[in-house]
């Protein structure tokens, strides 16, 4: 059904303008975002639809992203195969993403990063979870733990021979930051640290360890997972 033909105060527009954002659904707020729907579906279908079962990253269509999470970690190719997902909507759900990253962003540059470490992850998880290949990134910190910067500087397979610790080091001087957070995603889905991860995480611990910066954590993520290396005992 069109959003015309519903009754006033069952329009998402008119809904939150009366009675507050919380009152609406994740699909409705979505239709807001959208506006329109495509020829033989309306707009709340099409919202409802993408939050739906998530879609598959092997070619057979699924219907949906699962869940606003989902949707919201999804890259720009996932989003140009769903029909009806034009530049200007593709557009605007990135924008609502780059905004959450920088809404996180702010808060870990305002405060420790360890008094918040659900939104360090979240944060994490929305730089890279949905990456279709591995990224290795550090979370420069200063003595407060508050976020300096944060960079992607490997790509590809992760292993000691591809992360270059001199690198790390070196960037970490750059930023003149007294810690650093690791992380990095593992597109398979599992969260679950390799030997390897392991490994690389002692590697650059010594290696920054010799210009008296900290590794505070090492974290992996893949969308809607998040693990702490730290929390685990073996940082």
């Amino acid at each position: 059904m069109p959003l015309k033909d519903l009754p006033v105060d069952a329009r998402p527009r008119e809904k939150l303008l009366a009675r507050g954002a919380a009152a609406l659904s994740d699909a409705e707020l979505l239709a807001l975002l959208l506006r329109t729907g495509i020829q033989g579906k309306g707009v709340l279908q099409l919202a409802d639809e993408l939050l739906q079962v998530p879609r598959t990253k092997a070619g057979v269509p699924g219907t949906g992203f699962g869940g606003i999470a989902g949707l919201l970690h999804a890259s720009a190719d996932d989003l140009r195969s769903v029909k009806g997902l034009g530049p200007a909507k593709r557009a605007e759900l990135l924008a609502v993403l780059e905004l959450a990253r920088r809404a996180m962003a702010q808060r870990l540059q305002d405060r420790a990063v360890f008094s918040d470490p659900t939104t360090v992850m979240e944060y994490i998880k929305l730089h890279l979870a949905a990456r279709g290949h591995e990224v290795f990134a550090v979370m420069f910190l200063d003595v407060q733990n508050r976020l300096l910067a944060m960079e992607e500087l490997f790509r590809g397979s992760l292993t000691q021979t591809s992360v270059y610790p001199r690198e790390v080091v070196v960037r970490a001087l750059h930023h003149q930051a007294a810690a650093v957070v690791l992380a990095h995603n593992h597109p398979s889905g599992t969260v679950q640290p390799s030997r390897a991860d392991e490994a690389l995480t002692q590697t650059l611990k010594a290696a920054l360890g010799l210009v008296d910066v900290r590794v505070l954590d090492h974290i992996i993520v893949a969308p809607g997972q998040a693990f702490s290396m730290a929390q685990a005992g073996l940082v």
